[in-house]
């Protein structure tokens, strides 16, 4: 989870989520909290109706999150919930004039459920303990709420003003100490009907994305992940104008997880652009702290 916080304030960045092992086997009753620091920072590619051009953002990003496993139909159900607060500096050239602003608020809540589908059943941690691995196939729903900052007579916001929704179904497969990861899923977004300057309605595309990673175990809770995601879809439109162009991008990155005692652990994630044809070109840097716990009705168990 500490990598899914890695979160850049546009919401063009949505789509670039890497996550490894978001529907690894786990027991039922587990506990985390994390918190996370990312910085980000590249070019944006605004819509083209917008008088904007060479946009350049540097984002730094706070999150908190909590996470819990349960019981669904007797599948292993998760449910998580993360609050972001973003620092927002962006540049650009507003007709020949080049400009610069900056931006600090709440940034989108973000909620999600996802349900292992088959491979890993409800289980207290005694029963997990003695079942083998065996591969997971899963599925999720993301959902992020406007509840952030956002003035619509402002170019350059933190919050997006509108809903979005990403379903996903993905599959992890144990090799040894190898576990390898694919998911596939597509982001789809209300209307933000109060866009810049204001009462201008702004609707974006469906964006699809996939994700695949291989993470290697070097043992319990000390691991390393290769990542990459790739996405396309999701042009924008603004009142009448013209729209936006697709995004058509794919990313790459790194995950490490590092134990700390034996409740805590720490993540650093890096990721870039590798084929960026339009669309954010962000470089992030990310370390997230989690802590894991079990309820008291399992811990025992």
């Amino acid at each position: 989870m500490a990598a899914a916080l890695c979160i850049a304030a546009p919401s063009r960045t949505y789509a670039q989520d890497l996550e490894p092992r978001a529907y690894a086997a786990s027991p039922v009753g587990a506990n985390f909290l994390v918190a996370s620091y990312s910085v980000s920072s590249g070019g944006v590619l605004v819509d083209p109706t917008l008088p904007i051009t060479d946009v350049h953002a540097d984002v730094n990003g706070l999150a908190l999150g909590i996470g819990h496993s349960f019981n669904f139909f007797g599948k292993l159900g998760l449910g998580t919930v993360a609050v972001p607060y973003a620092f927002l500096t962006a540049t650009g050239n507003v007709g020949d004039q080049r400009g610069e602003t900056s931006r600090a608020g709440l940034a989108d809540a973000r909620f999600k459920l996802s349900v292992n589908l088959r491979g890993n059943p409800a289980q207290s941690p005694r029963e997990f303990a003695r079942t083998p691995r065996r591969t997971v196939i899963g599925a999720s729903l993301v959902v992020t709420a406007p509840a952030s900052q956002y003035y619509p007579t402002r170019l350059v916001n933190v919050g997006t003003n509108r809903w979005a929704f990403k379903p996903e179904i993905g599959i992890s497969i144990p090799k040894g100490r190898w576990d390898l990861d694919a998911y596939l899923g597509a982001w789809f977004f209300t209307a933000n009907p109060d866009f810049f300057p204001g009462n201008v309605r702004r609707t974006q595309d469906p964006v699809a994305s996939f994700q695949l990673h291989a993470s290697y175990t070097i043992r319990p809770r000390l691991w390393v992940a290769a990542d990459a995601t790739g996405y396309r879809g999701g042009a924008s439109h603004v009142g009448d104008g013209k729209p936006a162009v697709n995004l058509n991008n794919s990313r790459a990155g790194v995950t490490v997880s590092l134990p700390v005692g034996a409740r805590y652990s720490i993540k650093v994630a890096y990721s870039s652009g590798v084929v960026v044809q339009t669309g954010t070109n962000f470089s992030t840097f990310a370390v997230g702290w989690q802590a894991l716990w079990l309820s008291p009705r399992w811990s025992g168990r």
